[in-house]
């Protein structure tokens, strides 16, 4: 029988720790199943997903001050799969408009419009939403719409402003939720 030399010795020991650290150094299936159902328990240290990211807030200040009655579109992560037409800043103090989805053909399933209502000297008064969601299993009590289905002509909206200590001159709105089919 011949004796390992040294580096053969060293060529052992580096696959023999590539081994072990490739299965994950596991005591075999009795440290994977320490309750004994068969399937590995779980893992000590929980899995750190990053958070999901909310809307931004509005501007407290507009950086260009709007027209009186002008209505603006916040570029967002849907606006480009959506046409805003019809926008209006009414005397009711509201903003109505229609959405239409025009990445495909398809029904809206829920929606968030939301508007940010500022001074005619561009300081935010407040916000308010719209908000959609087709019935079924996941609406829940009030979250869901009663008026007619946003088929893929299209949905109508209207977002009140509120109670403010002014009337709104302008409205900022944004899209932070769209899922269509």
């Amino acid at each position: 029988m011949r004796h390992l030399t040294r580096r053969t010795a060293g060529a052992l020991a580096a696959a023999a720790a590539v081994l072990a650290l490739a299965s994950g150094c596991s005591g075999g299936a009795a440290s994977d199943a320490a309750d004994g159902s068969g399937e590995a328990a779980g893992s000590a240290a929980p899995v750190a997903l990053p958070a999901p990211r909310s809307a931004p807030a509005p501007a407290p200040v507009l950086a260009r001050p709007a027209a009186q009655g002008e209505v603006r579109i916040e570029e967002g992560p849907f606006t480009d799969r959506v046409k805003l037409t019809a926008l209006k800043l009414t005397d009711k103090a509201s903003v109505t408009g229609h959405l239409t989805i025009t990445s495909d053909i398809s029904d809206v399933l829920a929606l968030e419009v939301g508007a940010a209502y500022y001074d005619a000297s561009g300081h935010l008064l407040g916000t308010t939403k719209f908000q959609y969601q087709e019935e079924g299993e996941d609406a829940q009590g009030g979250d869901h719409h009663d008026g007619p289905r946003a088929a893929a002509a299209g949905i109508d909206f209207t977002v009140p402003a509120g109670q403010f200590a002014q009337a709104p001159a302008s409205v900022v709105l944004s899209l932070p939720v769209l899922v269509n089919e």
